[in-house]
């Protein structure tokens, strides 16, 4: 992993596989509210799945990359762990990313000797004109400009990624900073949610759990598969929320 190259290339044998055969990344944790002079209080559980497809990039020459993938997550209570249909008398929206595609090129990945492992580090501030201005969803926007931070890091073993194989059994971990998602009806109270998350790449989509499975195959069956081809632009729980509520 001496070059920007040889580095992605073993990130994608990590987060992926190099020869277009679909990957599950299944991870569960807890999501926690802060807000100034308050105590952190952990109000979900959270569990989700991603299904990744990595195709190369020709377009952007032989060492780039598109991850096309679909993502669903679901908020659970945090003492049964059951799936929430209702919070606090609000309705609970899901995560249901569809798509949650990246595009790749060759750049030094932060990576970390672990001895026997290697982690790869993906650290990601976000700051954009949100989907919900404040003054069309005044319940349920944080501001006119989203803010998050998103950690992630992946870990394989230096064994698996000195051997030939596309891809490489891993684990990972997740932690994001994000204002409360629109659906709490929070508005623009100071404070926000963390998310504290950790999984694994399966060695399919069937060792998902099966309540989770069932409850894609009940809603949204084609969560279970990753995209066959690139599209544009990336859904969020922003403007997920948006679609499903239109200004008036």
């Amino acid at each position: 992993m001496t070059t920007p190259a040889q580095s992605l290339r073993s990130l994608a044998r990590t987060r992926a596989s190099l020869d277009g055969e679909e990957v599950t990344y299944w991870w569960s944790g807890s999501v926690f509210a802060w807000a100034p002079d308050e105590p952190y209080e952990r109000l979900f559980g959270f569990e989700g799945v991603n299904v990744a497809r990595l195709v190369h990039d020709a377009e952007d020459g032989p060492d780039s990359y598109r991850l096309l993938t679909r993502e669903a997550a679901f908020y659970l209570d945090p003492v049964t762990g059951d799936i929430l249909e209702t919070w606090r008398d609000q309705p609970v929206v899901h995560v249901w990313n569809d798509p949650a595609n990246q595009k790749w090129r060759p750049f030094p990945v932060p990576t970390t000797d672990l001895g026997d492992q290697v982690c790869f580090s993906l650290e990601i501030p976000l700051a954009y004109p949100s989907p919900l201005p404040a003054a069309q969803y005044p319940r349920h926007s944080a501001g006119d400009t989203y803010r998050a931070l998103e950690l992630f890091q992946f870990f394989a073993r230096r064994e698996d990624l000195a051997g030939p194989d596309p891809s490489v059994p891993a684990t990972m971990s997740w932690t994001r900073m994000s204002p409360w998602v629109p659906w709490m009806a929070r508005g623009g109270r100071p404070g926000g949610l963390t998310y504290h998350c950790r999984g694994r790449k399966l060695g399919s989509y069937t060792e998902v759990p099966e309540r989770t499975r069932a409850h894609i195959a009940g809603h949204h069956p084609r969560f279970a598969r990753a995209p066959e081809r690139w599209s544009e632009p990336n859904e969020t729980s922003w403007t997920y929320f948006r679609a499903l509520n239109p200004p008036v």
